[in-house]
């Protein structure tokens, strides 16, 4: 799990006067909302590593057919007992086989990173908060799970070791 300080992320949005820019020049390493990448995806060039911020309660089928295309989807905890984010995840990594960077921005908890790491997301931005010591070491409290998840579908009972 990559835990991601805000200050130093290679990641930023196209904003203008009055929010983000409707319609952003192309350049690397943009993270674009869902509105700016909807605007644009028409012309935007394939090769440019490109992110998307996805909100919550958005059906993730509508971003299947630009997959390829996306480098990192930042995927919204508008509330820490707001799960739809994990959802989403486990949908990008085990439905469209998605490879990329999934990261899990807003009210990002310590105690949602285990949960997290199983459902798909591979980064998290914590909430300020919060503790990185501490949610270092959550991540290694339970060495194996009985269910399955998107590293290890299968559930351990059902592993030939």
């Amino acid at each position: 799990m990559k835990f991601i300080d805000s200050h130093h992320d290679q990641w930023h949005r196209v904003l203008g006067e009055d929010g983000p820019k409707p319609d952003p020049d192309p350049a690397p390493h943009l993270l674009l909302s869902l509105e700016q990448w909807h605007a644009v995806r028409g012309h935007w060039p394939a090769d440019l590593p490109t992110a998307v911020e996805v909100p919550n309660d958005y059906d993730v089928e509508g971003l299947a057919p630009d997959l390829p295309r996306l480098a990192l989807i930042v995927l919204q905890f508008p509330k820490w007992v707001d799960g739809r984010a994990y959802s989403q995840a486990r949908l990008l990594r085990s439905r469209y086989r998605f490879a990329g960077e999934i990261r899990a921005t807003g009210e990002v908890l310590v105690d949602m990173v285990l949960l997290a790491a199983r459902t798909g997301f591979d980064a998290v931005q914590l909430r300020a908060d919060q503790s990185l010591e501490a949610a270092q070491r959550a991540l290694s409290f339970f060495p194996g799970h009985y269910q399955g998840d998107t590293q290890q579908a299968k559930p351990h009972f059902a592993v030939q070791g």
